[in-house]
């Protein structure tokens, strides 16, 4: 049923709450896991038209991204990673599409109105571009 799960990744402790979830769904569906991360800062959004060498965000992105497969492949789990550039929403939407995805897991912050407003919602943007199951699971308040 879910042979393919998208993990979006935000590289912050909001990610351990989606990774403790869908470790069991992999497990029990024998899935293969692919952990992506939008790097979103300005270097990130114009690295192909500039031809830009690589951030340190975007270094520290691709690192934690691996040391997070790693952890999860020592438990057993079938990982890949994947650093995308630019919008968050439209990135996660292109990835999941083109790679043919059962699931796409995130996690999400409760934000209400205001929140919304200023912090975006990659989570609301998501759901209402796409037909492919989204597990959202909420993080843990700070």
């Amino acid at each position: 049923m879910y042979r393919k799960i998208l993990i979006a990744l935000e590289n912050s402790s909001a990610d351990e709450a989606i990774l403790s979830h869908i470790k069991e769904f992999a497990v029990h569906f024998k899935s293969e896991l692919v952990l992506l991360h939008v790097a979103d800062g300005w270097v990130a959004r114009n690295f192909n038209q500039l031809k830009l060498a690589e951030s340190d965000e975007m270094k520290d992105d691709r690192a934690y991204l691996e040391k997070t497969a790693e952890r999860l492949r020592s438990e057993g789990l079938s990982v890949s990673t994947l650093l995308a550039l630019g919008s968050p929403p439209a990135e996660i939407l292109k990835v999941a599409e083109d790679g043919h995805f059962d699931l796409i897991a995130m996690t999400s912050h409760g934000h209400r109105l205001f929140g919304d407003l200023f912090h975006g919602s990659t989570i609301n943007e998501v759901r209402h571009k796409t037909d492919i199951p989204i597990l959202a699971v909420r993080a843990k308040k700070k």
